[in-house]
């Protein structure tokens, strides 16, 4: 059977991630997301608006054109998880193609959000929900199935999806981290990577996310960043002023941890912004968690300043704003308040908890930095990196190569010097460019198998 890779998006960024694999007749796409550094370096542009077009010529979301030169029919379009770098261009080109929107059930329930929000397109795939363990037949020969793998990552409910052909399994590894002992849902699976590994044909294929690829030593478990931010807020336990934290609102574990951790210092929580609703809310909803009965959630504007007024009436010391805007966004509530735009007054001394670290990309680095300045000028102080990365180190990649045994490994999620660290690892374990190692960038073929 011939095997045909398409790298799409994210091969040469951060960011808009989109691969297709053609299996024969058919064909399965793996994510269509958003370089949202290329949104927000432009004011005011509102993306539900714009056509899809524009947005490839912006660079914000991938160029599907490459899909012409693929034979066969798109059969499932399949995010790994919630994030917009993975699913922010669904509403945008999912229409094109004749195929449902496979995903695990946060995920879906986040891809319907983006569609509802969506004011060109008429989206219509069907969404279909599968959980990590499952799988589906794809296409009508019986002989291409699709499984998902249950991974650890910054977002609940992620998946590796693997695609199991007559040749071997094509393994889509795009983005995990090696988390034996999360805060919300279950371990990674590294059993079944190692199953996949060894059955049948082996594994053809792993594409994988290179993010941390030059960091070494293995990337920490979301329990440890929980005891180092419950080490944090404890130690405010005594300040009588006001506290601010921020995160990323997608960040469903975390998000439960400062509210928890508000609630044993004696502070209301409260959650701010309109994606810290949207992503806690939806969470709450699905059951992944149970929030106290009296937690606030406000994404409007004008409930979020009648929020703030509330907390500076009744007294700062008794919240815990947590609010989006942790990479320093410009109408993100951490933003407007470091600017002096919301009801709230920061004072001398007052804490903002980043627990979250700068993405590290040159439009993120200079508004958080200003944030940072800005908060600082109105006498803030500052805790920041209270994080552990959604990503693999050096040791998680060993692992994952080893237990897989690919055949052929691509590097993906990166630019050619973000790649450049996983090449050498690779090579190490005896992988060699050209041969079996394909360094690739958006808008290429790989034929695999002919």
């Amino acid at each position: 059977m011939e095997i045909e890779i398409a790298t799409i998006g994210g091969y040469e960024e951060v960011g808009r991630q989109m691969t297709a694999v053609r299996a024969g007749n058919d064909v399965v796409i793996f994510d269509m997301g958003l370089n949202l550094s290329q949104v927000l370096i432009h004011d005011n542009v509102e993306t539900e608006r714009m056509h899809s077009l524009d947005l490839i010529d912006m660079g914000a979301i991938p160029d599907d054109r490459v899909m012409s030169d693929l034979e066969g029919d798109v059969q499932a379009i399949v995010p790994t998880h919630g994030h917009l770098d993975h699913i922010g261009a669904i509403s945008k080109l999912a229409h094109r193609y004749n195929a449902p929107v496979v995903a695990t059930p946060f995920t879906i329930e986040l891809v319907k959000q983006q569609i509802e929000s969506e004011q060109k397109f008429g989206v219509e795939n069907d969404l279909v929900k599968m959980d990590p363990g499952e799988t589906m037949s794809i296409g009508d020969t019986g002989q291409v199935e699709l499984e998902f793998v249950n991974v650890t990552h910054s977002i609940i409910d992620a998946i590796n999806p693997v695609l199991h052909t007559p040749e071997g399994a094509v393994v889509y590894g795009l983005d995990k981290r090696m988390d034996h002992t999360p805060v919300i849902g279950d371990p990674i699976d590294m059993e079944r990577f190692r199953e996949i590994g060894r059955e049948g044909e082996g594994v053809l294929c792993y594409i994988e996310d290179c993010t941390n690829a030059g960091k070494q030593g293995r990337t920490p478990s979301e329990s440890v960043a929980r005891r180092h931010l419950k080490d944090v807020i404890y130690s405010l336990e005594d300040y009588d002023g006001g506290i601010v934290a921020t995160t990323f609102s997608s960040h469903i574990s975390r998000v439960t941890s400062l509210v928890e951790f508000a609630k044993d210092i004696g502070r209301q929580p409260v959650l701010l912004g309109r994606s810290m609703e949207k992503y806690s809310g939806t969470a709450e909803r699905l059951d992944f968690v149970d929030f106290p009965d009296d937690l606030g959630m406000f994404g409007h504007r004008k409930s979020v300043d009648r929020t703030f007024k509330r907390i500076m009436n009744e007294g700062k010391e008794n919240f815990l704003p947590v609010v989006t805007g942790h990479q320093g966004e410009p109408r993100a509530m951490l933003t407007r308040m470091a600017r002096g735009e919301t009801p709230y007054e920061l004072d001398d001394g007052d804490k903002v908890v980043f627990s979250a670290r700068v993405i590290p990309e040159p439009t993120n680095e200079g508004q958080r930095y200003q944030a940072e300045k800005l908060l600082g000028m109105q006498g803030a102080r500052i805790y920041s990196d209270i994080h552990v990365s959604g990503h693999l180190n050096q040791e998680g990649h060993y692992e994952m190569l080893q237990a897989l045994q690919p055949q052929h490994v691509i590097p993906a999620h990166q630019d050619m010097k973000g790649f450049s660290s996983y090449v050498d690892l690779c090579k190490s374990e005896g992988y060699k460019l050209g041969r079996d190692l394909h360094v690739t960038s958006n808008g290429n073929l790989i034929q695999l198998v002919e």
